[in-house]
């Protein structure tokens, strides 16, 4: 045996397990040592305390080999086991082996113990099986997590870069048990599988708290479950970091200064319009103004504004949370969505009463916010009073900068995109040839591109007028308004993204 007084540092902690066969966890735990390298002759080990002669003995007479004793932290060498050897080290294919092992196939149809489902949640396997789900979900920058029930599969897919990708799947057996062992972290009723379900579960997980937005839905085959991954170190608050376009980011700005008025940001579900709002509302806040949201759900805590959660099961919705909140004085409001008439109506009445109101629409882009509105029977000579702009957005994929390289695309992908041939003729186009850093895929990261539609005269005009969508794009237009298509070709030409990603997310302008 060879001992050594020099203590090594956590860096020095190999970051594969060593393979020793019958070597217990348990025993290393409790003797405060880990194997550093081994090659059936030499063993050199980190150990807690290096005079320790019965842990050394015991490895010399199991391995009769020769052993090295590094000193090692205590704290250290317990937190290398946990990582190289606990539930953390293990794969998916080794966890779902394991917990098939255990846990038996359960009827959706009829009635199920419920006993007996908490106790087949609270099986270890399966605690193992859904941390080690979630833990690479966040590993892979994942914004959700999809649960799937189908006839013969349980699908688990991964939302990553706002493409759902499959993972390796557990068999159907394990559906019951992993779907509720979610909902009893997110405090959901496990006995109730006939109606949709919301929950919050709050983690931490590498030194992060994350917060989980849990949604059950009965499905034919038995319950879906999505869970959203909302990390506040992701969340940028910093307008200038949105990448808004110079001309788009002036005329943005001057909207959020206003001292009254109504600004929309619009887009599909997962666009970044509450990034967006919520990195605005960061720019403006000061001690001189007063800052109230009505949101559904809260998704993040901002310092110094007051949030409030929309609870429809007790009568506080968009329309009704709104009356109160105007009550309060506030200066800036932030209505999470205009869903219905009466919300949108007393939106508009707020801004023309001396508010700065910032609010979402699903729309396909700026000028259809509009259309929306006067669909929704709003005044159109109150609506052109008080819009002051319509942001709309959308999220492309960002070329991965580990494979990036030239590339020439496809002749009808250049045509799609309906520019002159010789704009397209001196473009160097990129695309990522993927690699391990972005697994294979070529793209990592996504960036926004963006349309400002800015209430001038002329738009006022047209919605007086009540002109169609088309019409007050058209409009806009002509008064040099960048379109989404338009924004995303210029990211296109940076090489920040492809002319694919682009298409993907755009309407024909």
């Amino acid at each position: 045996m060879k001992n050594t007084s020099v203590q090594i540092t956590y860096q020095e902690y190999p970051k594969e397990p060593v393979a020793i066969e019958n070597l217990s966890v348990k025993f290393m735990k409790q003797a405060g040592f880990i194997p550093l390298a081994f090659d059936g002759k030499n063993m050199k080990v980190a150990i807690a305390d290096p005079e320790d002669a019965d842990t050394v003995d015991a490895l010399i007479f199991s391995y009769g080999c020769r052993i090295e004793a590094l000193k090692g932290k205590k704290e250290d060498i317990l937190e290398a086991i946990e990582r190289l050897y606990g539930a953390g080290s293990q794969s998916i294919e080794r966890i779902i082996e394991e917990a098939g092992k255990d846990v038996y196939e359960i009827s959706e149809e009829g009635e199920t113990d419920v006993d007996h489902l908490k106790d087949l949640a609270s099986e270890a396997p399966i605690i193992r099986l859904v941390n080690r789900l979630i833990l690479n979900a966040v590993e892979m920058r994942a914004s959700d997590i999809h649960f799937e029930p189908f006839e013969n599969e349980f699908k688990v897919r991964y939302r990553i870069d706002g493409v759902l990708a499959e993972i390796e799947s557990p068999p159907c057996r394990l559906q019951a048990a992993i779907v509720s062992r979610v909902k009893i972290m997110a405090n959901l009723d496990i006995a109730e599988r006939r109606l949709p379900q919301d929950g919050r579960i709050k983690l931490r997980i590498s030194d992060k708290e994350i917060d989980f937005r849990v949604s059950t839905i009965p499905t034919l085959f038995g319950e879906s479950l999505v869970m959203r991954i909302l990390d506040r170190e992701s969340l940028i608050l910093e307008l200038e970091e949105l990448g808004l376009p110079q001309e788009i980011s002036a005329q943005y700005h001057q909207a959020i200064h206003q001292p009254y008025g109504m600004i929309l940001v619009t887009g599909p579900t997962g666009s970044g319009k509450t990034s967006t709002l919520y990195t605005t509302l960061a720019k403006i806040n000061s001690s001189e103004n007063k800052i109230l949201t009505l949101e559904d759900p809260v998704e993040y805590q901002l310092r110094g504004v007051n949030q409030i959660q929309v609870n429809p099961k007790i009568g506080l919705s968009f329309a009704s949370g709104l009356r109160a909140i105007v009550r309060q004085d506030p200066d800036i409001i932030l209505v999470g969505e205009i869903r219905d008439r009466e919300t949108a109506e007393i939106s508009v009445q707020s801004a023309l009463t001396g508010h700065l109101l910032f609010s979402t629409l699903h729309t396909n882009d700026s000028a259809g916010a509009i259309s929306r509105l006067l669909d929704m029977k709003v005044e159109n000579f109150l609506l052109s009073s008080t819009l002051l702009g319509v942001l709309a957005q959308r999220l492309v994929r960002v070329i991965c900068g580990g494979c990036k390289a030239p590339t020439h695309p496809e002749k009808r992908l250049q045509i799609a995109m309906g520019l002159p041939e010789e704009t397209l003729s001196r473009t160097t186009f990129f695309a990522g040839r993927g690699c391990e850093d972005c697994r294979g895929i070529g793209f990592k990261g996504r960036k926004a591109i963006f349309e400002y539609l800015s209430v001038d005269e002329a738009i006022r005009k047209e919605i007086v007028l009540n002109s169609t969508a088309e019409k007050i794009k058209a409009v806009a237009a002509r008064n040099g308004m960048t379109t989404l298509r338009e924004d995303g070709w210029r990211k296109v030409i940076k090489g920040e993204t492809t002319i694919p990603e682009v298409l993907r997310v755009t309407l024909e302008s």
